[in-house]
């Protein structure tokens, strides 16, 4: 029998409940040929929870680039390759986008399979403005580094969604308020559709307070929302801005330059900040 032209399907899958898995989905998993995953034996998992047999191969963010080429021979040989990550939509912080630019560049068929996604689930349940918003992923790890880009971020008046790791979380926030100012309003959404799913609401300050006094706040999945900056009615004088950074950097350490150059300008400490980074690199 010859087979047709192959295809790729992105598939979401389930960010905890098990039961949040479409039909659609069930039945794609079915009918592939072979299952790219992000971690074989987490979705060995589901595929046992929903009585599904096929063959896998791993691709994650550390050979995606290697398995490639033998899957776009495997689209050309006329098979159906499902792509899945451990939870959720592939490509949102997860692997796949090689795969996916690559499939449709060569001229293969991609479709998706759409469903879960903690960024949409998390922004569901916040109460917060959701009709425009943007996703930051991962912030860095590192202390310095993350501040620098929370002051990037300081000014966006969208609605920010981050994902977190649970034992980050607590120094996060405490950035954030240092960046942000503590009345921020934010969410914490913790393991959502997994048996223990909480949603810590409040303030910035309020949440680096919730953080150090519960026990749990530092545990599981973390999905972060954050309301954006206000709108300002009177702009800066940039050319001003500059000027006072430019002057003040030369004498004082970076953050009390920063500080000295908001006050004078009425701009944010970390837009000040901000320009006096741009000009170090």
């Amino acid at each position: 029998m010859v087979k047709g032209p192959g295809r790729l399907q992105v598939v979401a899958t389930p960010i905890g409940n098990l039961n949040d898995l479409s039909t659609r989905a069930h039945q794609a998993l079915g009918e592939a040929d072979l299952i790219a995953a992000e971690d074989t034996r987490h979705t060995l998992g589901l595929l046992q929870a929903i009585g599904v047999s096929k063959p896998m191969v791993s691709l994650h963010a550390y050979n995606e680039g290697q398995r490639v080429p033998d899957l776009l021979a495997r689209l050309s040989a006329g098979e159906v390759v499902a792509l899945v990550s451990d939870a959720g939509t592939p490509l949102l912080s997860d692997p796949g986008f090689e795969l996916v630019s690559a499939a449709a560049s060569a001229g293969f068929e991609v479709r998706v399979i759409p469903g879960p996604s903690a960024i949409t689930a998390a922004l569901a349940v916040a109460g917060l403005p959701t009709s425009r918003f943007c996703f930051e992923g991962f912030l860095p790890s590192r202390s310095r580094e993350r501040r620098n880009e929370l002051a990037r971020l300081a000014r966006e008046t969208r609605t920010l969604v981050f994902f977190e790791a649970p034992h980050r979380i607590a120094e996060t926030l405490a950035d954030m308020v240092s960046e942000f100012g503590g009345q921020r309003r934010a969410v914490v959404a913790r393991e959502l559709t997994k048996a223990h799913e909480t949603i810590y609401r409040g303030s910035l300050i309020e949440l680096v307070g919730l953080s150090a006094n519960d026990a749990n706040f530092q545990r599981g999945e973390i999905t972060l929302v954050v309301s954006g900056a206000e709108e300002v009615a009177s702009a800066v004088d940039t050319k001003m801005l500059k000027r006072a950074v430019e002057l003040l950097a030369k004498e004082l350490p970076p953050g009390r330059a920063a500080s000295i150059a908001a006050q004078l300008t009425g701009a944010s400490r970390s837009e000040a900040y901000a320009l006096i980074q741009k000009a170090e690199d």
